[in-house]
């Protein structure tokens, strides 16, 4: 019992070592929203360079989550082979690589192709930071601290808002149309080589060196974040819960224990309705909303902005709450002030003059609510879940589900929007956020202040009906 209260609640001795090797991994995060966000100030000038219909449009925003699916599957299977760190480098490379192309693009074919690169780095870095970053966290500090990715998640977005909207308005419409969306991609390649260099000071994820039997090397890392005395105490636990991992043999074996299953469709559930919440309509597609609410195309793009900056603020909020309110209670609030929102913003648009003020004011209250709680703790609750031999892939597993959901999301959006009308695609989504608050409420536990280890124990002992799936 004491090894354990030690491990779980004892502060970290280095907090500054801890958080800055969280600060490198979250670039990832930082690079993952850039690449999200960037489309939301081309697409208008891409829609009359290429010639675009509203389905060609959706499938060149939605070629990021394609590519992402892919990138969630090679990082999940390269990371318990090779390492949480090699396959971070790689992400970075595919980001340069990708904002680079999309710059250069002359063709339809060229953008999408790049997108799908940049898909596949934001996909491994959108699973492997928080994981990494969660592996290395003391339990005490782990939701702020995994936080951390989704604020670098919602910089990236913001950053990107702040380029697209000072690149659209320093020159004329006409460069803009010609060169300013290629500078817009262009860009990314900046924090994508920074991130690439940094990792090189960041250590592999010490859970990761015990798997694989570099003891030595893990207990070096355990020692940096917590001090001698607790490092033992976690590398014995730590080698305890992989021993007991190892008497289960294979992937497939492993999730459908008892108990395990039960994580895995709590983590795919969530995956998929994190973005059936319509965040990622929002942060595509932001301007063109606003666009149909009344605003022109500059005042469009810095109300976009505006929503960049809400996320920040609010996502800095949720990782002083994580830790304190909880993972479940924030998820709880969160879907039911969406749905609130979502369904007065379908009810604005179906007024026969639609006000820029009201659709701007719950556009940021519904980015409020996700950031206080779906945004993050989606990506907070995965990354703890799952034992550590197969972390990587069942983690990829989750997020697979999460970019299959934001590409159907980012598809349809503007076909729904163009065949169904604002409000009933605002409805729908205001529908989703009901399913997430009841599902939620029946199957998701907390895991605030405990070691991964104890979560997993928790998942494969008797823990009532809601665990007996």
């Amino acid at each position: 019992m004491s090894t354990q209260i030690s491990t779980q609640y004892a502060r970290p001795s280095n907090t500054r070592f801890v958080s800055l090797v969280s600060g490198v991994a979250a670039i990832g995060g930082f690079l993952f929203g850039y690449d999200q966000g960037v489309i939301s100030g081309a697409i208008g000038f891409l829609q009359t360079q290429f010639h675009m219909d509203s389905s060609l449009e959706g499938f060149v925003s939605a070629s990021i989550p394609l590519g992402a699916m892919l990138g969630v599957l090679i990082a999940g299977f390269l990371s318990d082979r090779l390492g949480r760190k090699p396959v971070l480098l790689l992400a970075g490379l595919l980001f340069v690589a990708s904002s680079l192309g999309a710059g250069a693009a002359n063709s339809v074919a060229v953008l999408v192709i790049a997108r799908i690169v940049g898909g596949i780095g934001i996909g491994v870095a959108s699973m492997l930071s928080p994981l990494y970053i969660s592996e290395i966290s003391p339990a005490s500090i782990r939701g702020r601290l995994v936080g951390t990715n989704q604020l670098g998640v919602v910089l990236g977005i913001f950053i990107v808002y702040i380029v697209n909207a000072v690149i659209a308005n320093v020159h004329t419409h006409a460069w803009d149309q010609a060169y300013g969306w290629r500078w817009m991609f262009g860009v990314g390649a900046i924090p994508g080589i920074i991130f690439f260099i940094l990792l090189f000071w960041v250590p592999e994820s010490p859970r990761y060196l015990l798997k694989q039997g570099h003891e030595a090397r893990a207990l070096a890392v355990l020692e940096k974040i917590n001090g001698a005395v607790v490092a033992q105490a976690e590398l014995a636990q730590i080698t305890t819960s992989l021993r007991e991992e190892s008497e289960v043999n294979g992937l497939w074996r492993e999730l459908m224990r008892r108990g395990i299953r039960v994580a895995l469709l709590v983590a795919v559930v969530l995956a998929a309705m994190q973005q059936f919440t319509g965040t990622s309509a929002v942060a595509y597609y932001a301007p063109i909303i606003f666009k149909q609410g009344g605003a022109g195309d500059n005042a469009a793009l810095i109300e976009t902005v505006l929503i960049g900056a809400i996320k920040v603020i609010f996502t800095i909020v949720l990782m002083l709450l994580v830790d304190r309110v909880g993972r479940r209670r924030l998820l709880l609030i969160g879907a039911s002030m969406m749905a609130i929102f979502l369904i007065i913003l379908g009810v604005s648009f179906e007024a026969a003059t639609v006000s820029i003020g009201v659709v701007l004011a719950f556009i940021l209250l519904h980015t409020v609510a996700f950031e206080l709680s779906w945004g993050g703790g989606v990506w907070i609750v995965i990354s703890e879940i799952f034992p550590t031999r197969i972390r990587g892939r069942a983690m990829a597993i989750g997020s697979f589900v999460l970019w299959g959901a934001t590409y159907l999301v980012t598809q349809f959006f503007p076909v729904m929007m163009s065949h169904l009308g604002a409000s009933i695609t605002f409805w729908v989504f205001a529908l989703m956020c009901i399913i997430m608050f009841l599902f939620t409420l029946r199957f998701v536990p907390e895991t605030k202040g405990k070691s991964l280890e104890q979560i997993q124990r928790d998942w494969t002992g008797e823990k009532g009906e809601s665990q007996s799936v």
